[in-house]
């Protein structure tokens, strides 16, 4: 009797895969709620408050003039509108409108859900090693980097992420 073997996967190997079913899900939810993929980790970003460009263009990997596009995209759907930073009137914020606010936290509810139910099978144990690892690598890279991947990071409460949710 010939029994196959799942191939083994290496660890980085392992994370781009990961990466591409998360990426995968944002899309599938996304299609949805007529929103792209990118559309949708705005809006997640976005849930607990405004954000400037700046930080949106780190968060999103985006180039200023992408970063407008998308914005404008979704401020003529009437998902978010751009507010003047009090500090600087140069800058401004992203913030949902209500209807944005509402899309984003369906959008979420509906990324973590699948997510929740692809990992339902892996033990707590396994969840919280998973977790602990993953938020080492994001404190590592922070470390590295100066990019901040969370909201405790930044001490700024319980902002969820984008693209890692």
């Amino acid at each position: 009797m010939v029994t196959t073997k799942e191939p083994v996967l290496r660890f980085t190997e392992a994370l781009v895969r990961l990466a591409h079913l998360v990426q995968q899900v944002f899309g599938e939810v996304s299609k949805e709620h007529d929103l792209t993929p990118q559309q949708a980790q705005l809006l997640c970003l976005l849930i607990d408050g405004p954000v400037g460009m700046s930080e949106l263009t780190r968060a999103l990997h985006l180039e200023k003039s992408s970063l407008t596009g998308l914005v404008d995209r979704a401020e003529k759907r009437g998902l978010v509108v751009r507010t003047r930073d009090p500090r600087d009137r140069r800058a401004c914020h992203i913030e949902l409108t209500a209807d944005g606010s509402r899309i984003a936290v369906v959008t979420h509810e509906g990324v973590t859900h699948r997510l929740d139910v692809l990992a339902g099978e892996l033990p707590e144990g396994h969840r919280e090693l998973l977790t602990s690892a993953i938020g080492g690598i994001l404190t590592e890279h922070t470390s590295r980097t100066g990019r901040v991947w969370s909201a405790a990071d930044r001490g700024a409460g319980n902002r969820r992420s984008g693209p890692a949710e």
